[in-house]
């Protein structure tokens, strides 16, 4: 499965630097600004 097939899909476990790099390169701009710490809620 490709690197955005499993972005998408929620199933990423880990982003390697090169893949986020390579997206803000095409969205021209910085990590910070598409990744959002979400922190699980236990039951």
């Amino acid at each position: 499965m490709a690197n955005l097939s499993i972005l998408k899909t929620g199933k990423a476990k880990a982003v390697r630097i090169s893949t986020l790099e390579a997206i803000c390169d095409y969205l021209d701009c910085q990590p910070g600004d598409i990744i959002v710490n979400e922190k699980k809620v236990s039951d």
